[in-house]
């Protein structure tokens, strides 16, 4: 896409300005907590508490120790031809290790793929939140929002790469729970090389926008070398133009001035990927030889640990080696050898007059523990059985298995050790009313990753606001532009609600205008709109993250963020629409994330507070999902109808640009656009909670999604608010 196809320059971002990350002294101490935990709880906090600021701390030192471990490169003159060939001769290197584990029998397959999985199911979780107001309109995060979008299936969850992938285990046998399942890691049987190598990728996707070289090199390095799709023998699904990323990077840190910082973090960063994979591959390798080692009577000390812990209560009087099987099973000290051992002479696997023996006829179906052993572990116990009956011994052990593990100490040791010299630890003094002015709390929430302790004034500033806002409950129908009085849910009265505003309040009171305003006057009340067209996408730019995609309606919205940042075409993003509109009024602002912008005074002040609760109800896609939804309905409802097209008409008659208001009125509309996708998520979300919760859930559901919708009203109807306020104050 050319510059002049755009009227302004094309951002050639590789890397945001380098900066402190300011952090709480509660926070760093959670995060202490957390790291010391282990690897499992350091995977469970960054995949779940995307919300709070010890998760990001926590991410900053892994990235930190990962990226320390390999040697940053001198600035030189690298090609993407040098890139390419260095990730190739990787790529080959690694094949025959991975042809191997595709020969393996069926049941070491299944452990080895199980291992995987926890890497396999994460790619692309890096490009997750990498479109975001501190790094739009970027040209190379438009080629990640591109990918991205494909990757989730292209508004279609069935074809996300995680659902490919899913299927490709389905059909060798392994069966997984969701990622964001609390047994997700003890079910893939996840050693720490493997969760310590995942942890990296969940820990770059909570930090994107400034580590934009690492995300780069990791996006092309992993998948390029194509570990899982050979593995699984499976496409990953369209990857466009991949190689085109590198070469784009190259070409725009240099004119940007910016190769000799960047250039180096990018080949680092490949290079750990590198590292990464071959290390995961080898220590898969060692994990199939160490289980075509094992003996049956260690394949089946290996279920009795899987299942131990389920086992309750539930074995009656059944003894082995002069113990209850029920207290054996819960003891915490269980000797599973030992175990296998008696159990080897117990009655259980004597054998029967008809044949089999106690043990075959309960996993049996209609015995007692019928369904407890999916059908690998039952031909175990069978072939195990069928060996002890014969009188075969035991056989020589294996030992225990340690794949992967001395390089798993190694990261050990790398994360306990180091320290981010970028982190700053503050005292916030909640009285310091400078650092929550408008202007203020608008640069540190575009800037987010830096300031993640902002996340907590945002979770109040957004429900305050959304308290206020259900005013609107009992006299939102006066509204101008919105109707947020409270009506009881139903699919169709949702409909109907959105069509009354649509035509008696969007398309019905439109009429041109007479008279045009002066060009001043336009320009100005452009402006007022200009800082949320900023913004454009940010109440919904974390939705979609890595485990939540299933959840209802969480793709068809990442779609619609796709559709607001163009789909990765430049072009179409609706940033770079708002400023070609500037641009047409001679008015160049710095970019939102530098400081600069909250200094300059182009912009009025008003539209900070609604700039600031849209990215303030973005930062928490979890905890206020049904109000991010509502919020949805009524922004993109208010870009059709009477605002617009006077808007449009005020501008063609000055000469000014119209793009951004034609986007608008076109993609957001009523039938099929962004406004009806957005009532039929609201009614599909709280069709599921009906479904999985009850008809009764659906009430406080519905409530939360309505005041959400009411929280965009509030701004557009601040004289309906105002004297709501005197009302409610009388």
């Amino acid at each position: 896409m050319s510059a002049d196809a755009l009227t302004r320059p094309i951002d050639m971002s590789t890397s945001l300005p380098p900066g402190r990350f300011e952090f709480s002294h509660a926070a760093a101490a959670e995060a202490d907590r957390v790291l010391a935990s282990g690897t499992d709880a350091v995977w469970r906090e960054l995949l779940m508490e995307q919300e709070n600021e010890a998760s990001v701390l926590i991410a900053r030192r892994i990235i930190a120790a990962f990226l320390a471990a390999a040697p940053l490169p001198a600035a030189r003159d690298t090609t993407a031809e040098d890139i390419a060939g260095e990730v190739a001769t990787a790529r080959i290197r690694l094949r025959p290790l991975i042809d191997t584990l595709r020969a393996c029998d069926a049941e070491t397959r299944r452990i080895v793929l199980r291992q995987r999985a926890p890497i396999a199911l994460l790619d692309g979780c890096w490009n997750d939140t990498v479109s975001q107001p501190a790094t739009q309109p970027s040209a190379l995060v438009n080629q990640l929002v591109a990918h991205s979008f494909f990757r989730h299936g292209a508004g279609e969850p069935g074809n996300a790469i995680g659902q490919l992938r899913r299927r490709a285990l389905a059909a060798a046998g392994v069966f997984l729970p969701e990622v964001t399942a609390r047994e997700f890691l003890s079910v893939t049987q996840a050693r720490p090389l493997t969760v310590h190598s995942a942890s990296f990728y969940l820990a770059l996707s909570r930090l994107p926008a400034n580590f934009l070289p690492e995300i780069i090199a990791v996006h092309y390095t992993f998948g390029m070398m194509g570990v899982d799709d050979r593995l699984l023998d499976v496409g990953s699904g369209p990857r466009p133009n991949l190689d085109r990323i590198i070469a784009d990077f190259l070409g725009y840190a240099r004119m940007s001035g910016t190769a000799a910082t960047d250039v180096p973090r990018l080949l680092r960063a490949i290079r750990l990927v590198i590292r990464l994979e071959t290390e995961h591959v080898g220590a898969l390798v060692d994990l199939a030889q160490w289980h075509g080692r094992l003996s049956l009577d260690e394949r089946v000390g290996q279920i009795i640990t899987r299942h131990a812990r389920y086992a309750g209560s539930q074995h009656g009087g059944v003894r082995i080696g002069g113990r209850k099987l029920s207290d054996t099973l819960a003891d915490p000290e269980l000797d599973v050898a030992r175990f296998v051992s008696q159990l080897r002479g117990s009655r259980q696997l004597r054998p029967g007059p008809a044949g089999g023996n106690r043990l075959l006829d309960s996993i049996k179906f209609g015995g007692p523990m019928f369904g407890i052993f999916d059908d690998a572990e039952a031909e175990v116990l069978t072939a195990w059985s069928k060996a002890v009956a014969v009188g075969e011994p035991a056989g020589p052990a294996a030992g225990a298995c340690t794949a992967g593990d001395d390089a798993a100490r190694n990261w050990d040791t790398a994360i306990a050790a180091y320290r981010p010299a970028d982190v700053e630890l503050v005292t916030v003094d909640p009285r310091d009313a400078a650092r929550w002015k408008p202007r203020e709390l608008f640069h540190r929430l575009v800037n987010i990753e830096k300031y993640p302790g902002t996340i907590t004034r945002a979770r109040d500033y957004t429900d305050q606001v959304l308290e206020r806002a259900e005013l609107l409950f009992t006299g939102g129908s006066s509204g101008r532009f919105t109707d947020a009085s409270w009506f009881e849910y139903s699919a169709g009265a949702l409909l109907e609600r959105v069509e009354d505003i649509y035509w008696a309040k969007l398309v019905g009171p439109y009429r041109p205008l007479d008279e045009i305003p002066d060009r001043d006057a336009v320009i100005e009340n452009q402006k007022r709109y200009a800082l949320a067209a900023l913004v454009d996408g940010a109440w919904i730019h974390r939705i979609g993250n890595v485990g939540r995609v299933d959840r209802p309606g969480v793709a068809a919205v990442h779609a619609i963020h796709a559709d607001e940042m163009g789909r990765g075409d430049l072009a179409k993003n609706h940033i770079t629409l708002i400023n070609r509109v500037l641009a047409s009024m001679s008015i160049e602002l710095p970019h939102i994330r530098e400081r600069a912008f909250i200094e300059e005074r182009v912009l009025p002040e008003l539209p900070y507070a609604f700039a600031n609760h849209q990215l303030s109800l973005g930062l928490f896609p979890d905890s206020r999902y049904p109000e991010i939804l509502g919020f949805t309905l009524g922004i993109e409802l208010f870009g059709l109808g009477e605002v617009r097209l006077h808007e449009i008409q005020k501008l063609r008659h000055h000469g000014l640009d119209t793009c951004y208001e034609e986007a608008h009125l076109t993609i957001d509309n009523v039938s099929a656009g962004h406004a009806r996708q957005a009532v039929d998520i609201i009614n599909g979300y709280l069709d599921s909670v009906a479904r999985n919760a009850g008809s009764a859930a659906v009430a406080g559901e519905w409530r939360r999604v309505w005041r959400g919708y009411a929280s965009f009203a509030l701004f557009v109807e601040a004289d309906l608010m105002r004297k709501l306020m005197v009302r409610n104050a009388n």
